[in-house]
């Protein structure tokens, strides 16, 4: 579906379902270098069990138009700008990495319109490391392919996602790789470490916890090297998160879909 917000087209993917504004709504947020498509599994599936889906691309991110936006305080606006676009008055959020901090932000700055809050793959602060920043500036595709390998912790996940077979590893670089050049291409733009720069300077974690209202979740991997659990202690005890830890790594929705589908029905019943 293709919104105007702010000035800017945007995209947001319902789940193969035409888009209802009077059914309980649900909004998924990527994380860096990703698009809409990390939610396909549960987007379908919300969208087929009575909810209304929003998997959003951000700005300079798959089909939405850039620049991308400086900081996670932006994106937060932007997410509930796009809501305002179609109409939702409230929705629960979802988000992964970097779209969990943008998630958690809005939900600090609408508490009313916000149902519930799933934080997926998160940590706060999230910071890069220095070497990681510095390889995603001077080789970006070299970086990726360090990120691809910290962030799955299997060769080959079981039931792996979207079918049997699907090699992960190639998959997530693939997908990487093609957002990095769109960015290029499109705005100019080294998108890897502007969206790695956006979550190293967020600062506003804890702050917004104590706005928000509604109940939340964690969905951390156990073995995730990128924002691992241990780093998620004292935001998860400021929002009295639910905690719910699988098996895999920092790409949780590939590696453990099913899991990820059980923990997020359970946050939003």
């Amino acid at each position: 579906m293709k919104l105007l917000v702010d000035g800017r087209e945007a995209y947001a993917y319902t789940g193969g379902v035409g888009f209802d504004p009077a059914l309980p709504c649900v909004a998924f947020v990527h994380g860096a270098l990703h698009d809409h498509s990390v939610w396909t599994l549960l987007a379908r599936w919300f969208a087929h069990h009575g909810w209304s889906v929003l998997a959003v691309d951000l700005p300079g991110h798959g089909r939405s138009a850039g620049p991308p936006l400086p900081d996670v305080e932006s994106h937060a606006d932007w997410l509930l700008a796009l809501l305002a676009a179609t109409g939702v008055e409230q929705a629960a959020l979802a988000g992964h990495s970097m779209g969990s901090l943008i998630a958690l932000e809005a939900a600090a700055r609408a508490p009313q319109r916000v149902t519930r809050l799933a934080m997926i793959g998160t940590a706060y602060p999230m910071n890069v490391s220095d070497a990681l920043l510095t390889a995603a500036r001077e080789t970006p595709l070299r970086a990726i392919d360090q990120v691809n390998a910290f962030s799955i912790s299997t060769l080959a996940a079981k039931p792996s996602f979207p079918g049997p077979g699907l090699w992960l590893h190639g998959s997530n670089r693939a997908l990487m790789r093609r957002t990095h050049a769109l960015a290029e291409r499109r705005d100019g733009i080294n998108l890897f470490i502007h969206d790695f720069g956006v979550c190293d300077r967020y600062a506003n974690g804890l702050q917004a916890a104590a706005l928000v209202r509604c109940a939340v979740s964690f969905i951390l991997g156990a073995r995730d090297q990128m924002t691992t659990p241990k780093t998620s202690g004292a935001i998860a005890a400021a929002l009295k998160a639910r905690i719910v830890t699988l098996p895999c790594g920092h790409s949780l929705m590939a590696e453990a879909p099913d899991g990820v589908l059980q923990a997020l029905r359970d946050a939003l019943a």
